[in-house]
């Protein structure tokens, strides 16, 4: 494949962008290429600068549900560009965004609009803090919610160790109000409440993790967590900003079957624009400025442009529930595909799905939490994606990262990429 456009395009951003990307998973740092620029999208398709076309599974790391370029999105967006780009006032649109989400997640009473899937998860830890009135938060290892200072902490040696930073120019002290528990342990969640439940304002956890690669929580584990957090008058904190809505039209807390206070929105809300947005009880929500005492505020949150595609694209899921039943089909035959070829091949490697959101995992067990998770092999990821990409497969260039599947894949798309994992997987023999 030819990418001397990008290799120089790269050179250029890293004399004037850090690393020479606005995310760091974008630098190709872990599989020691060089990423290629994309240029432009359609359907299940991405193009980079040099003219290479690939079937895209990242889809913008979650919102392209619906695929790139999609015409229902792309027409309304047009029409509100010919109105205005921000207004910095209430619009119409706020209004309708926030009773479709109402009406689709019954957990949501109120919500509130934000910019990003990080500031949602930072409201909404500060919202339990000013509800509860108590200060520590427990998340769990290899779950991410962004990069907010309190949540960027690793775990320690043991289950009651306080979160330590994760991060350079991260203070201690700002960390040591939170506490990292194992995931899908209950154990360790249980030996916490117990030394620390009378000052635990909330649990935040992804019900299915997507940033050690997919992992989900069992339901015996959501479960116990919703319980213990009742009887200690903690909030449970969902992170949704990746499965909201895509793995389920009401999102992974109706597949769990669970009620948390508060669920924390991104991705697919704003239809492939930036967006973010956090949302639960009455009671709760009313703790924010201008009825109550906790404070925060976005110039540009509910912008009309992201607030658009999000209406558009959850409109069209809600109006089409059959794209979930397609989206698990083809979901399913990919995994499928995969599997055999790791057996045939004789591969170290596993395969962990839930609906439209996979993850190869180049392991010898059965990844259920974080230090799993560490033990896979990365030379052969690496191996691996850099043969998937040289063969027309975009994939997302990490081991801890998920790929998506998207209502645009089509059949032709699926028979493909197992084919070419199955020469992947053959040349890696």
């Amino acid at each position: 494949m030819k990418d001397i456009i990008s290799e120089g395009l790269f050179d250029r951003a890293k004399d004037s962008i850090p690393g020479g990307v606005n995310s760091p998973v974008r630098a190709f740092k872990d599989v020691d290429l060089v990423p290629p620029f994309i240029t432009k999208a359609n359907g299940s398709k991405i193009y980079d600068e040099d003219g290479n076309e690939y079937i895209d599974y990242v889809g913008s790391y979650g919102p392209m549900i619906l695929g790139h370029n999609r015409k229902i999105v792309n027409d309304k967006l047009k029409e509100q560009v010919d109105k205005s780009l921000s207004y910095g006032a209430p619009t119409r649109l706020e209004v309708e965004i926030a009773e479709l989400i109402k009406e689709i997640v019954p957990s949501v009473e109120m919500i509130r609009m934000v910019n990003s899937g990080t500031e949602a998860t930072m409201s909404a830890i500060r919202l339990a803090r000013g509800y509860t009135g108590k200060n520590k938060i427990v998340k769990f290892a290899g779950n991410y919610h962004g990069h907010g200072d309190s949540l960027l902490v690793q775990a320690g040696s043991g289950a009651l160790t306080h979160g330590v930073p994760s991060s350079s120019g991260v203070p201690e002290n700002i960390t040591e109000e939170t506490i990292v528990a194992e995931y899908n342990k209950i154990e360790s969640v249980r030996d916490i409440f117990e030394k620390y439940g009378d000052d635990i304002a909330a649990i935040i956890m992804e019900p299915v993790s997507g940033n050690m690669g997919v992992v989900p929580s069992t339901k015996e584990f959501m479960d116990y967590v919703r319980k213990i957090t009742k009887e200690h008058k903690s909030l449970l904190i969902i992170d949704e900003v990746m499965t909201g809505f895509r793995l389920a039209l009401s999102g992974a807390q109706s597949i769990y079957n669970v009620d948390p206070d508060i669920t924390c929105f991104g991705k697919i809300i704003g239809g492939g624009l930036p967006v973010g947005a956090y949302g639960g009880k009455k009671e709760i929500m009313k703790c924010i400025a201008p009825l109550g005492p906790v404070y925060q505020a976005g110039t540009l949150s509910g912008n009309p442009l992201s607030v658009t595609a999000g209406i558009v694209t959850l409109r069209y899921l809600k109006d089409n529930p059959n794209v979930y039943v397609e989206l698990e089909r083809k979901a399913e035959k990919l995994q499928i595909g995969i599997e055999e070829a790791i057996k045939e091949f004789n591969i170290e490697a596993t395969v962990n799905r839930v609906g439209s959101m996979m993850t190869v995992f180049f392991s010898k067990e059965k990844v259920t939490n974080y230090e799993q998770a560490k033990k896979s092999n990365l030379k052969d990821f690496a191996k691996y994606f850099s043969l998937m990409l040289e063969n027309g497969i975009y994939l997302p260039p990490s081991q801890f990262e998920t790929f998506f599947i998207s209502d645009a894949h089509t059949e032709e798309d699926i028979e493909k990429t197992i084919q070419v994992v199955r020469k992947a997987f053959k040349n890696m023999q």
